[in-house]
C-alpha cells in the first residue's frame, strides 16, 4: 500500500498557508474598513456640526468672491471681527418663504462691531470706523452708493455692520432692509467663510483677504 503521509503533510501545510492568508486578508480588510469608517464619520461630523458649504450667488463680493464659487464656513465658537467674511441671514426667521422672496442668506464683510461708529463719505467713497479711514484693498468699487441708512451710525450691542466688497451693487448695512435697520444681529450670523475650494484654481484661505 502506498504511504500518503508525505501527501498529508503537504496538504496540511498548504491548508495552513491558505488559512493564514485568508486570516491576514480579513484582518487587513477590517483594518482598512475601520480607517475608512472613521474618516467618513469624521467628515460627517465636521461638515454637519463644525463646517458647512455655501455657494456664492451674485457678484456683491467681487473681486474677492464671485457667483458660483464654493466656500467653507464655520460658526464653532465664532466671534465676528472686522475684516471677516461672513454669511448672514437678512431676516430673523430665515424661512423658506423669505428665501423665495429674495431674502435668503447673504455673504458680506464685517466692517464694524458693537459700540463702533461708522461714517461714510459718499463723495470720496471712504469708510470711517471710529473716525479712522479704512484701508480697503479688497473692494472693487468705492463706497459712493448711498442707500436709506443715515450716517454716522453706532453699532448696537450684539450686532455687526457689514458691507459687500463690490460697493456699487451690494445690498448691505447701508440699507434698512437688511437686518435691524442695517445692523446684523450676531445670532443670525450663519458662519465665517474661511476657505474657498471651488474653482480649483482659486482654492485657498479667505481669512487673509
Amino acid at each position: 500500500m502506498k504511504n500518503n503521509n508525505n501527501d498529508n503533510i503537504v496538504t496540511t501545510q498548504v491548508t495552513e498557508i491558505k488559512t493564514k492568508e485568508t486570516f491576514s486578508f480579513k484582518k487587513e480588510f477590517f483594518e482598512w474598513f475601520d480607517v475608512v469608517a472613521v474618516a467618513l464619520i469624521t467628515v460627517i461630523i465636521l461638515f454637519g456640526f463644525v463646517f458647512r458649504v455655501a455657494i456664492i450667488s451674485g457678484n456683491s463680493m467681487l473681486n474677492t468672491l464671485k457667483g458660483g464659487e464654493f466656500v467653507v464656513m464655520t460658526n464653532l465658537f465664532y466671534e465676528p471681527k472686522r475684516g471677516d467674511i461672513v454669511v448672514v441671514s437678512r431676516n430673523t426667521f430665515n424661512s423658506a418663504e423669505d428665501i423665495t422672496e429674495g431674502k435668503g442668506p447673504i455673504i458680506k464683510r464685517v466692517i464694524a462691531t458693537e459700540n463702533q461708529t461708522v461714517d461714510i463719505d459718499f463723495q470720496k467713497g471712504i469708510v470711517y470706523v471710529d473716525g479712522v479711514a479704512l484701508k480697503e484693498d479688497y473692494i472693487s468699487t468705492p463706497t459712493t452708493q448711498k442707500r436709506d441708512v443715515d450716517f454716522p451710525v453706532t453699532v448696537p450691542k450684539g450686532h455687526i455692520f457689514v458691507l459687500g466688497d463690490n460697493r456699487e451693487v451690494s445690498l448691505d448695512s447701508r440699507s434698512s432692509s437688511i437686518g435691524n435697520n442695517g445692523m446684523i444681529d450676531k445670532r443670525y450670523v450663519l458662519g465665517h467663510a474661511v476657505f474657498r475650494f471651488l474653482p480649483l484654481d482659486k482654492m485657498g484661505s479667505l481669512t487673509d483677504k
